[in-house]
């Protein structure tokens, strides 16, 4: 099963990276997630005044540039191949015992035939 986990810091946004502090933490549970054979993939997402929104609504398209000022700004992501979503869970929260405070969405992600 593969899962995608969307971190949310829930902080203000800076344009400055994680501390060096954070990076170690990060870079051993990224480790720990490559030996475990789980890790598909994993990003950070640069501040949200670099990216914007596209909506459509009635076939019309609103493009919103940032930055964003809601709580629900994603900035990273993991997908993960696992045997359960508690597993997925259970990676989920040493993320953010690594990061320090947030809140992650845990998704199962739809398996294409």
């Amino acid at each position: 099963m593969r899962f995608a986990l969307l971190y949310k810091s829930g902080r203000p946004e800076t344009n400055q990276p994680p501390s060096p502090k954070e990076m170690e933490a990060i870079g051993k549970l990224m480790q720990d997630m490559v030996h475990a054979g789980v890790l598909v993939g994993t990003e950070g997402f640069e501040p949200s005044a670099k990216g914007a929104r596209i909506r459509i609504n009635s076939g019309q398209f609103t493009v919103s540039d940032g930055p964003f000022t809601d709580n629900g700004i994603i900035d990273g992501y993991a997908v993960v191949t696992v045997k359960s979503k508690t597993e997925a869970i259970e990676w989920s929260q040493r993320f953010l015992a690594a990061v320090g405070e947030g809140e992650s969405e845990v998704r199962q992600l739809r398996e294409m035939p």
